[in-house]
């Protein structure tokens, strides 16, 4: 581990977690955004989902049991990733690999403290007749979406990327 692109990750890793533990903690507990939602623009609340699924709020779970089969899914993933990122050579890479990781293990903390992921961040946007409301995230769930990013850039249009004939 004395790489210095793997220790740049496993930094960006630390970070990420680090700022998203520290947004949920704010936003739950001190402005308690389960009694106070945050109206921020016309388009964009802040307001409290406790989400027991994945992205999307898929795989919605209600026990223990699939609490814990998801952390599991998710441990696994990490380990993988981490992996990954000890055999990276691009600092790309790196930085991609550690906000997937940073993301996940952000969102497992909260599953493991709650039993649920805290979602905070709504866009909607509304007309005289209709109104579309996107999905509720948090700073995790930008940072595994960017890292997704990062690494499909690096595949098919990095210095890296196969180039065809």
């Amino acid at each position: 581990m004395s790489d210095p692109i793997t220790r740049f990750g496993l930094a960006v890793a630390a970070l990420t977690c680090m700022l998203d533990q520290a947004s949920k903690l704010y936003l739950v507990f001190v402005v308690d955004l389960a009694n106070h939602p945050l109206r921020l623009g016309p388009f964009l609340d802040f307001v409290l989902t406790r989400n027991t699924g994945i992205s999307y709020g898929l795989f919605q779970t209600e026990g223990p049991l699939g609490q814990w089969l998801l952390l599991g899914f998710k441990a696994i993933a990490v380990v993988l990733l981490w992996i990954w990122l000890t055999r990276s050579r691009s600092r790309l890479t790196a930085l991609s690999l550690g906000l997937i990781i940073g993301g996940a293990i952000g969102n497992a903390i909260d599953r493991l403290a709650y039993g649920w992921v805290a979602d905070f961040v709504f866009f909607h946007v509304s007309g005289a007749n209709w109104r579309f409301n996107w999905y509720v995230f948090n700073l995790a769930d930008v940072a595994i979406f960017a890292g997704v990013i990062g690494l499909l850039y690096e595949s098919l249009i990095g210095e890296r990327a196969q180039k065809a004939p």
